[in-house]
């Protein structure tokens, strides 16, 4: 028996298509890149906005309305410039200005970048976007590219629920092709390929962002090259290239992210072969960037391993009363927390402190556990392993008072006011 075929289903540019995307995914993962080329290749009415350029609503509005305009007109006339202050003032220009011949038979796409900008603006904004088919009645998809997940706009009075789409980071093989495109004429694709794959060994564990990583193969490029400029060695001896690069990517590694040193002074790095530390500024790898909730695991990490358990209600519950510190002082406890080193803590009591400091509501999700896995990876925590069979994992956290300090600051948490030895 034939299997029965399926008729594919045909969809032209007339039909409507789904009111609002959501397409998000981490920085450098090709959300951009991919919606603009797909719109232009297929030639479809867009605008595409900045909602980092366009930082009120009427800056948002009126770029939107500008740019359809522009669309709209002829060739032969030159389109007005249009002012708009409200979302309503919006609905309404926005119907007049589709009624052009161009756009009405048509979808036409409102592309919003930097979506998550959208929360800082007006309440009735998000979701006139997410309905702006319904009340324009025309045939209109707003695609909302974002770096973060739709859980975080979503109001708490409800809103109509767009079509998400998500963006996963690059693999390591991924990179490898994307990189190995970028190689100079006068070297060989194979030369560059080999270069790229080790850089993508130092480097892919602490950072995945295509743009850095690309910056980072341009700076140290010229460094992997010099045996072979100085004829000291050929394109093939890979154990000696990679002997002349290895000290130069671990300084590198110290500049992951900030640009705390350019371009400039990294080449006099180099050449001086002096300790990067050493640069006025620069303070090692706190240019690992974490994400939010990482940061707060991290905080939460640092509190558990250097403040007594006994002090948690201390600091983290409501209506404790007063508690002096002396009344539950030991004699063994007299020395400084810091100076004895950190100590380790059961995960349940990391977890505990972590739902106390943080501002939001935050659900005990695989994403909140595969962040603590991360944190161990960039060896920030230390997994020391079981008491014995009844008990959970237990944690470590091997990062310095400096480092807390400065994530801390990140995310204004006065982390000094939580610390047993500060009281």
């Amino acid at each position: 028996m034939h299997p029965k075929k399926i008729p594919l289903l045909t969809i032209e540019r007339h039909h409507f298509s789904f009111p609002s995307i959501f397409i998000y995914g981490h920085t450098a993962s090709g959300k951009t890149y991919v919606t603009q080329t797909l719109l232009k290749t297929l030639e479809l009415p867009h605008v595409f906005v900045n909602c980092v350029e366009c930082f009120t609503l009427r800056l948002l509005l009126e770029q939107i309305l500008n740019k359809l305009n522009h669309l709209s007109s002829s060739e032969n006339r030159c389109s007005t410039h249009i002012t708009c202050e409200t979302f309503n003032d919006f609905v309404r220009l926005f119907k007049q200005v589709t009624k052009a011949e161009s756009l009405k038979d048509q979808t036409v796409y409102i592309v919003l970048d930097k979506a998550e900008y959208l929360r800082d603006m007006e309440a009735n904004l998000l979701p006139g976007f997410l309905r702006l088919q319904e009340l324009t009645d025309r045939n209109v998809t707003v695609l909302f590219l974002s770096e973060i997940v739709w859980e975080k706009f979503r109001p708490n009075t409800g809103c109509f629920e767009p079509f998400v789409l998500y963006f996963p980071d690059y693999s390591i093989g991924n990179l490898q092709k994307i990189l190995s495109h970028d190689h100079p004429p006068e070297y060989s694709a194979d030369f560059y390929a080999a270069y790229i794959n080790i850089l993508l060994g130092v480097f892919y564990t602490v950072c995945r962002d295509l743009k850095e990583l690309r910056h980072l193969a341009v700076l140290n490029f010229p460094k992997y090259c010099e045996p072979v400029v100085k004829g000291e060695a050929n394109e093939r001896d890979t154990r000696k290239l990679w002997r002349n690069i290895e000290p130069h990517l671990k300084k590198a590694m110290q500049t992951v992210y900030l640009r705390e040193v350019s371009s400039s002074q990294w080449e006099k790095l180099q050449k001086d072969d002096t300790d990067p530390a050493q640069l006025k500024g620069l303070s090692a790898y706190t240019h690992v960037e974490l994400p939010y909730y990482s940061k707060f695991i991290l905080i939460a990490a640092y509190l558990a391993s250097y403040n007594p358990a006994r002090t948690d209600k201390r600091f983290f519950l409501k209506h404790h009363g007063k508690i002096k510190k002396t009344n539950f002082l030991k004699k063994h406890e007299k020395t400084s927390n810091h100076l004895l080193g950190p100590k380790p803590f059961p995960l349940d009591r990391l977890l505990a402190i972590l739902y106390s400091i943080v501002d939001s509501r935050v659900a005990p999700t695989a994403n909140i556990f595969s962040q603590i896995t991360s944190l161990v990876t960039l060896q920030l925590l230390t997994l020391v392993g079981h008491d014995d069979q009844l008990d959970g994992p237990k944690y470590k956290c091997t990062v310095s008072l400096d480092f807390i300090r400065a994530i801390a600051r990140t995310v204004n948490f006065d982390i000094i006011k939580y610390l047993y030895d500060f009281l």
